[in-house]
């Protein structure tokens, strides 16, 4: 039998439902990203969009496309990514976050969100692997992220590929909203460096108290559904993960669409 090769954890940021379809730094980086990974034999990807008040696993054997947007070219609406999920891999996962404590539930009927298909449409177009969406919790914290991602750890050891998908400078009023190309802001910038530094060094303590040590942390994540799913996947890389910095560009000023991988 083979042994599965352990996968890295990866943090995503997926910017405008428009990386779908247009060409960008971050959209070219994405394009390349999954052949330069091992293949996975499923994916588990925490989006920003599937939001509940605990852990919620999609477990539908054909999830759906869901286009959760509204105002963007109709073409983007015509897009389907018709990925299998894998319902036993699903319950598997509930089973791991009741075990933790975190009072999972399964949503047998539950699509993919942008947050899913718009990545994967970039580093899987083949749609071929199967996936389960894992929801987070706008009213939770680092640190219960994080606590999903650990119960989820051994399954970079299964061949199971866990992403965060979300953004890492996310407030979408202080956008440019009429020049993609803009300068990112001084504020927007202060803060992506220190949560660059923080994860590079490893320093736990700080990140899990992002709120209150970050520079501009409520600036840059004014609600912070965005920023949680990088919890996920660090605490699911396992302890003291070595953080490598795989993508850095922005759009619109201050929208950041970097990018992580933890091993």
């Amino acid at each position: 039998m083979d042994i599965p090769t352990r996968l890295p954890t990866l943090f995503l940021s997926h910017g405008s439902p428009m990386l779908a379809l247009e060409d960008s730094p971050a959209g070219r980086f994405l394009d390349g990203l999954g052949q330069q990974l091992p293949w996975p034999r499923a994916i588990v990807i925490a989006s920003a969009h599937f939001m509940t008040d605990r852990p919620m696993v999609g477990g539908h054997d054909r999830p759906h496309t869901v286009h959760d947007f509204g105002g963007f070219p109709e073409p983007l609406y015509r897009i389907q990514y018709p990925a299998p999920g894998l319902p036993r891999l699903a319950e598997e996962i509930r089973d791991r976050l009741a075990d933790a404590g975190l009072e999972p539930r399964l949503r047998d009927n539950h699509g993919l969100d942008h947050g899913v298909w718009v990545p994967l449409r970039r580093m899987y177009p083949q749609a071929d692997i199967p996936v389960v969406p894992l929801s987070v919790m706008p009213h939770g914290d680092a640190r219960r992220h994080y606590a999903v991602g650990q119960a989820l750890s051994s399954l970079r050891d299964e061949g199971v590929l866990v992403i965060g998908s979300g953004g890492f400078v996310h407030n979408l009023g202080d956008l440019d909203w009429g020049d993609r190309d803009a300068p990112m802001p001084s504020w927007a910038a202060e803060f992506a460096d220190w949560m660059h530094r923080r994860l590079i060094a490893h320093d736990l303590p700080a990140l899990l108290d992002w709120q209150a040590r970050a520079p501009h942390a409520h600036r840059a994540h004014p609600t912070v559904e965005h920023l949680m799913p990088l919890f996920v996947a660090l605490g699911a890389a396992g302890e003291a993960p070595t953080a490598r910095g795989l993508h850095r560009s922005h759009e619109m000023g201050s929208l950041a669409l970097d990018a992580f991988a933890f091993d």
